[in-house]
């Protein structure tokens, strides 16, 4: 574990199922505060708060949440069925046609936040945002329940290392030296 500057420990990627419940985690914080702009809109519009809260989720959702795909798509997944885990051909097509589906929702979702960021708008479609949210709590909750802990019984030293190097390369810092 590393420490952050806020003092809370985060997980190294020596620990890469650690990594990915810790983004869930993030996701679903990101999600609430979606939910509290939602709430926030309608009396005081594209205020200060409205446009912080706006690039918050777009500076988490354009890079954090597309490593953490990209974490789960082109590495995760291929080594679950690299491994034969029970079942991981129909979970990795089931999960990756929901992070199709988050993507497109994200694409629609991305262009009201922007307008509230600048101020230059002071609604977001709710249906939109409810339909994002929700499809982003299952999601996690689906990962958290089944794949990580089926990850967890499948996967080896070699392979869990495989997938932190991979994720730790992804965002451009070094793998964790062995102690």
């Amino acid at each position: 574990m590393t420490a952050s500057l806020l003092g809370a420990a985060a997980p190294g990627f020596e620990r890469p199922l650690e990594v990915l419940e810790a983004c869930h985690a993030r996701i679903a914080r990101q999600c609430d505060t979606l939910d509290r702009l939602l709430a926030h809109l309608p009396a005081h519009g594209a205020d200060a708060q409205a446009q912080q809260a706006a690039r918050a989720v777009l500076a988490y959702f354009d890079t954090a949440a597309v490593h953490h795909h990209d974490d789960e798509e082109r590495n995760l997944f291929p080594l679950l069925e690299e491994a034969g885990a029970p079942g991981a051909c129909d979970l990795v097509e089931t999960l990756t046609l929901e992070h199709e589906e988050q993507a497109l929702l994200w694409r629609r979702l991305r262009a009201e936040l922007i307008a509230i960021e600048a101020g230059a708008a002071a609604a977001l479609d709710a249906a939109l945002a409810g339909r994002f949210v929700a499809l982003q709590r299952s999601h996690l909750e689906f990962e958290n329940t089944h794949v990580l802990p089926l990850a967890r019984r499948t996967l080896g030293a070699a392979e869990l290392e495989r997938l932190g190097r991979a994720m730790a390369a992804r965002r451009g810092v070094p793998y964790p030296a062995q102690s």
